[in-house]
C-alpha cells in the first residue's frame, strides 16, 4: 500500500488531485463524488517520510539530525517549509512579532490592535 502511495505521489508531482472514487476495502460499499486529500497526503513523498521521521522520533530534532546526519537548523528548516505547506499550521516566527512591534512603534496600529495580532487573532 505505501508503495502505492508512493508510486502516486510521484506520478502526479505538485498538481492537485482529486479524488473521485472511493471504495471500503472489506465492504460492498463505494462512494463517489469529489474529495480532497487530508493535507498531509498532499505534501510530496519526501516530505511525508521527514514527516513520518520527526513523528516517529516524538519529536526528537535530536534524533532527526542522527538519522539524516544534518545539523539542527537544516532540520528546522526543513520542518517549517513543511509546515509552510500545511494550512492548518500556523508558524509565527520572532520575525512576524518584530513586525508588529515595529508597526506599533511607528503608529500604524494601536496596542489593542498589537496584542490581538500577537495573540493570532
Amino acid at each position: 500500500m505505501t508503495k502505492d502511495w508512493q508510486e502516486l505521489t510521484k506520478m502526479t508531482g505538485d498538481e492537485p488531485l482529486v479524488i473521485e472514487k472511493v471504495r471500503l476495502k472489506n465492504r460492498d460499499i463505494t462512494v463517489e463524488g469529489s474529495f480532497e486529500l487530508p493535507p498531509l497526503a498532499k505534501l510530496t513523498a519526501d516530505d511525508q517520510i521527514f514527516a513520518a521521521a520527526f513523528i516517529g522520533s516524538h519529536g526528537s530534532i535530536k534524533q532527526m539530525e542522527q538519522t539524516f546526519g544534518v545539523s539542527y537548523p537544516t532540520i528546522k528548516n526543513r520542518l517549517n517549509k513543511i509546515a509552510e505547506k500545511l494550512d492548518f499550521v500556523k508558524i509565527e516566527t520572532i520575525a512576524d512579532k518584530n513586525e508588529i512591534l515595529g508597526r506599533l512603534e511607528r503608529g500604524e496600529i494601536t496596542p489593542d490592535e498589537a496584542i490581538k495580532q500577537l495573540k493570532g487573532e
